[in-house]
C-alpha cells in the first residue's frame, strides 16, 4: 500500500468532532484551486474525468482514496490527512488547498483564519517562514516487518461497519467482520476486483470493552442532520495469525467501515506481553 501522510497543528481549540468540519471546508478549498469550469458547476462539467475535486466529493458509492486521521475532543487542531494509491500523485493541489483553507477561507462558523501553524509531510516539516518546500519524493510504503499474537484492538472513532443491511453493536462484532471490511477496503483502493480474504481468520476474542458512541453531522448541502455513531472502545485477542495481524496493520493506515473519509474507523493496534 502507497500512501501520503500531511498532518497539520494549529493551536487552537477545535469542535469535539472535527471530522465534517474539516472535510467540508477542504472540498471547498479544493474547488477553488481546481476548477476550471468558467461557470464553477460540477453538472454536466467536460472536466469532471480529470478533476479531483470531482474525484474526492463528487463521485458516490465508491471507495475515496483519501482519509482524514484525528482523535476525537483533541484541545487543538491535531491531525493527519492521508492520500492513498494513485491519490498520492495529487499531493501539490491538498497541499495548496489547506493553504488557501487555513489562511484564507477559514474554520468554522466565523471562517476563522490563521497566519501561524506547522504542516509536515510523512513527519518532515514542509512550511517553513510562510514557504513551502515540498519533498521530491513524497510516497511512503507500508512495511509490515513484526508479528505479535495477541494484541488489544483500539477503535479510536467511531467504527461503522454494516452487516446484513443493519451497522454491528458491540456484542455482535466478530473479528472476520474486522479483517474482511479491511481487506475489502484495500482491494478497493488498489482499484482490484471484490476477493474474498484468501486465508482462514485465526484469532480469539477473549474480552470487549465497547460502547456505541452517538455521533451527528450537519450536511449544508442535504439540509439534514446525519448520524456517525458507532463502536469505540477496545477488544483483546489471542492466537491471532500473522496473515489477519497484517491486515489489522494495514487498518490502522487505511481506517475500515463507513464515513472513514471523515475520520471514523480509525484503529489501534497495541501488542499484548502475556
Amino acid at each position: 500500500m502507497i500512501y501520503t501522510k500531511l498532518s497539520i497543528i494549529i493551536k487552537d481549540k477545535p469542535p469535539y468532532f472535527i471530522g465534517s468540519q474539516l472535510r467540508g471546508a477542504l472540498g471547498y478549498a479544493l474547488k477553488k484551486v481546481t476548477c476550471i469550469n468558467p461557470s464553477y458547476s460540477c453538472e454536466g462539467c467536460f472536466a469532471t474525468s480529470n478533476c479531483l475535486y470531482s474525484e474526492f466529493y463528487e463521485e458516490k458509492n465508491t471507495f475515496h482514496k483519501y482519509r482524514f486521521d484525528f482523535e476525537l475532543g483533541l484541545s487543538y487542531y491535531n491531525f493527519d490527512f492521508y492520500l492513498f494509491d494513485t491519490a498520492t500523485s495529487k499531493l501539490p493541489y491538498v497541499v495548496s488547498a489547506f493553504h488557501m483553507l487555513l489562511t484564507q477561507i477559514g474554520l468554522g462558523v466565523e471562517k476563522k483564519t490563521y497566519k501561524e501553524f506547522d504542516m509536515y509531510i510523512n513527519d518532515a516539516n514542509c512550511f517553513k517562514d510562510g514557504k513551502f518546500s515540498l519533498p521530491k519524493e513524497f510516497t511512503k510504503k507500508l512495511e509490515i516487518d513484526n508479528f505479535c499474537p495477541n494484541i488489544t484492538l483500539r477503535f479510536a472513532t467511531p467504527l461503522r461497519i454494516k452487516k446484513e443491511n443493519r451497522y454491528l453493536r458491540s456484542d455482535e462484532i466478530e473479528l472476520s467482520d474486522i479483517i474482511n471490511s479491511i481487506y475489502q477496503r484495500q482491494m478497493k483502493l488498489l482499484g482490484r476486483d471484490y476477493k474474498k480474504f484468501p486465508y482462514l481468520v485465526t484469532g480469539e476474542i477473549v474480552s470487549k470493552n465497547l460502547e456505541f458512541k452517538e455521533l451527528t453531522r450537519q450536511s449544508n448541502r442535504q439540509k439534514t442532520t446525519m448520524n456517525l455513531g458507532g463502536l469505540m472502545g477496545e477488544i483483546t485477542i489471542k492466537d491471532i495469525s500473522k496473515e489477519c495481524y497484517e491486515v489489522l496493520k494495514v487498518g490502522e493506515l487505511i481506517a475500515l467501515g463507513k464515513s472513514t473519509v471523515f475520520g471514523l474507523g480509525k484503529i489501534e493496534v497495541k501488542e499484548l506481553k502475556v
